[in-house]
Order: C-alpha cells, then sequence, then structure tokens
C-alpha cells in the first residue's frame, strides 16, 4: 500500500484529457459524416487535418504562423521586459508602488484593441502600431503577477540576508528573484496568452498576414475547413507554449511543485 504523500508518475494525469479529446473527436467525425447540414458549418476533423497537411506542404501554414508568431514574439518582448522590471521595482518599494499603481488600475481597464487607432496615427500604419498593442496586452499580466510575487516573499528572507552582510545585488539575485519566480511564470503565461488572443484580434481587424487574417478570409469566402484549421493552430500554439512553461516551471523552481493528494 502506498503512502499518501506518493508522487504520481510523471505525465501520468494526461491520459484522461487525452482520452476526452479523442471521444469528443470520434464523435464529431461520426456526427459530420453522417449529417449534411453538420458537414457544411462543422466539418469532420479529418478534413480540417487534410486542410492543415496541405497547407503545410505549400509553405502557406509557416508563412500564416510565421507572421503571428513575429507579432506576438516583438510584442511580448517589448512589454514583458519593462513589466518585469517595473513589477520588481513596484513590489519592492511601497513608494514608488503607492505613486504608480493607480496609473497602473487606470490603465490596465482599457481595451487594448481600442488605443489602435490612436498608436496608427501616432506610429502609421504598418507593423509598430500592431506590435505596440501586443505589448500593452502582454505588460500588464506580468508587471501584476511580478509586483505580487515580491510582496509575498516573507521579510524574514530579506532579514537573514542582510544579516549575513549580503550586498543589494545578491539579495536581488538570491531572494528577490527566486522568491518571486513561481509568480513570474505565471505572469508569463498569462501575459501570453493575452498577447495571442491581442493578436489574433488585430489581425482580423488590420492585417493581410497571420492567423487571424486567414480566419476573417476564410470566413468571407465560407472556406469553413480553412477557419477551423486556423483556429486549430491558434489552440497548438497556446497548448504548446504553456507545455514549454510548466516544463521550465518544473526546473526552474522545483521547490514551488507539490505533489497531488
Amino acid at each position: 500500500m502506498s503512502g499518501g504523500n506518493a508522487r504520481p508518475r510523471r505525465g501520468a494525469g494526461a491520459w484522461p484529457a487525452f482520452l476526452v479529446i479523442a471521444v469528443l473527436l470520434g464523435l464529431w467525425e461520426t456526427w459530420a459524416r453522417t449529417s449534411d447540414s453538420a458537414s457544411i458549418l462543422f466539418p469532420a476533423p479529418s478534413v480540417i487535418a487534410a486542410v492543415l497537411v496541405r497547407e503545410l506542404r505549400s509553405g502557406a501554414l509557416v508563412r500564416t504562423v510565421g507572421a503571428t508568431l513575429g507579432r506576438l514574439a516583438s510584442g511580448l518582448a517589448l512589454g514583458g521586459v519593462p513589466a518585469l522590471l517595473l513589477g520588481l521595482t513596484m513590489g519592492f518599494s511601497p513608494r514608488v508602488r503607492a505613486a504608480v499603481d493607480p496609473l497602473v488600475a487606470a490603465a490596465h481597464a482599457i481595451p487594448k484593441i481600442a488605443v489602435l487607432p490612436i498608436l496608427m496615427i501616432l506610429l502609421g500604419l504598418g507593423e509598430a502600431p500592431k506590435i505596440a498593442v501586443v505589448a500593452a496586452a502582454a505588460f500588464f499580466p506580468l508587471l501584476i503577477s511580478t509586483m505580487s510575487g515580491v510582496r509575498h516573499i516573507s521579510p524574514i528572507h530579506f532579514e537573514v540576508a542582510h544579516g549575513y552582510g549580503a550586498s543589494a545585488p545578491r539579495v536581488f539575485w538570491r531572494v528577490l528573484v527566486p522568491g518571486s519566480l513561481p509568480q513570474i511564470l505565471s505572469g508569463v503565461r498569462l501575459a501570453f496568452n493575452a498577447a495571442l488572443l491581442i493578436t489574433i484580434a488585430l489581425e482580423i481587424v488590420a492585417a493581410r498576414t497571420g492567423l487571424g487574417a486567414t480566419i476573417w478570409l476564410a470566413w468571407q469566402t465560407m472556406r469553413v475547413e480553412e477557419l477551423y484549421a486556423s483556429l486549430a493552430v491558434t489552440s497548438f500554439l497556446g497548448v504548446g507554449f504553456n507545455a514549454i512553461l510548466a516544463f521550465a516551471g518544473r526546473r526552474l523552481v522545483p521547490w514551488h511543485s507539490t505533489p497531488e493528494i
């Protein structure tokens, strides 16, 4: 009889999810194959998979995903680095937090895509305003999570570090960053998801390339299977990034992982 604190085998918890997905896809396939009306609006997964294979072989899928990832990566870098630095500062300094937090609360409430027209006037009609909107979408989740992570570090850790004569840079790298890293990783996940949503929305309304533009074109021309294929790729991007982040979290903050009960 195993103990109550025994850690489950890695990956064991993924099988129920795969089983549910397989069952749902099987039911969807059967329904689309047996119903003419369903196949028009809900093409079979095999048809969608065939579209993905065709687009991959032609190179169109790589170009489309590359355009989306380019905007997404640029926005994450532009918004993520300042968010990380400001979040660490606001979490550590009550004075900075008191001065900046009202501005953060006010700006965070504004729908990011609503500022696109203003940014297009200021930055032109190219990629710059789109990347700036994606950066704004990524900025706030990471900022808030980072600030929360720093504030949840026990003061005892700082007292011990100062008691041993640790310098300010050493306290930063040995106490502040490791102590807030679990929350920072959660913020990165939230920032990625928010940035991906905004990127797709921007491409629908203001781009000729990317997954969002493909989704909109497929809707306009009633190529429903291509619409679903683009949505599936978008989902794969989200699942893939979150899986990579979960793997990185287990390596970077192993002390934060707790066994399932």
